[in-house]
């Protein structure tokens, strides 16, 4: 269903409006450099800062540009039930393949309410709904336990795990078996990852080399020594930009490299900032190691 490569694409602004000529050039971007998925309107696409309407619109114009090529997983996520309920309605209504909803954040459910939360938004779709696990940011972290008990309902499909632990991967594997979708949010560790039973990932550096990873994906996965040899080649090479993107917080590093490859403005909202000139020579650095740069 959602496998390799899956970009979780930057949201374009222009005197702090989506510049939606951007956004569609981004779109057809990754179409034509061979990106698995598209996932609009996540934490890379600063939905944090994307008014209602806003929001409704990016996924929108993903769904209406990329014309069923490629399916286009919604980020839907908010720390609001309801909220979450809505916006996954509307990517339903819009034509999303799948939801991304993000752990609820700062309100810090327990368990039962990680539960609750998933349970009533998989009542009101009948869209493949993706876990979005990432304790860093939204300070829980749901159990293997937890994820158990909502694979049992029709729509809870597999998870976003960004919790930087493989041996959560392998734990999950254990407990929930091979056809709940496992997908990294990790780029650092998408080649373990997949190595050690994941299907893929939702990526940050796939903005900017979305060539390499989609290769680097589909190489990974392969039984023959040398797709793997070639694909361990693509990941270290990969490796500086995946850390150089991070430096600063999510996405101001990925969008400075975006303007630098000439695909949007680096233009990012408050109260995020433009990165460090220390850290644009480092993701220069990275670009060109990548080989990014011409």
């Amino acid at each position: 269903m959602f496998k390799g490569s899956n970009v979780a694409l930057v949201t374009p602004f222009k005197d702090n409006k989506l510049d939606e000529e951007s956004y569609i050039k981004l779109i057809n971007f990754h179409l034509e450099n061979g990106t698995h998925g598209l996932v609009p309107a996540g934490t890379t696409g600063e939905s944090p800062t994307l008014s209602h309407n806003e929001h409704e619109k990016v996924i929108e114009i993903c769904i209406k540009e990329s014309g069923g090529k490629i399916p286009v997983i919604a980020g839907t996520g908010s720390n609001s039930t309801e909220e979450a309920v809505s916006l996954t309605k509307h990517a339903e209504k819009a034509g999303a393949n799948g939801v991304l909803v993000v752990t609820p954040y700062y309100n810090k459910p327990t368990q039962e309410g990680l539960y609750r939360h998933y349970k009533a938004i998989n009542d009101n779709t009948s869209l493949p709904i993706i876990i979005y696990n990432i304790p860093s940011r939204c300070v829980i972290d749901m159990s293997v336990d937890t994820m158990a008990k909502l694979f049992e309902l029709k729509n809870i499909a597999g998870v976003k795990d960004a919790t930087g632990d493989l041996n959560r991967l392998d734990q999950t594997i254990k407990k929930l078996g091979p056809e709940f979708i496992q997908l990294t949010g990790e780029d650092g560790l998408a080649f373990e990852f997949n190595k050690r039973g994941g299907v893929g990932i939702i990526s940050v550096t796939a903005n900017i080399a979305p060539k390499q990873c989609s290769e680097m994906q589909r190489l990974s996965k392969s039984n023959k020594d040398q797709d793997i040899k070639e694909a361990q080649t693509i990941d270290k090479n990969l490796q500086p930009l995946h850390k150089a993107l991070f430096i600063e917080s999510n996405p101001a590093p990925v969008k400075y490299a975006a303007k630098i490859l000439g695909l949007c403005s680096d233009e990012i909202r408050l109260p995020l900032v433009n990165i460090k000139e220390e850290t644009k020579k480092e993701v220069d650095k990275a670009l060109s190691i990548a080989k990014l740069l011409s």
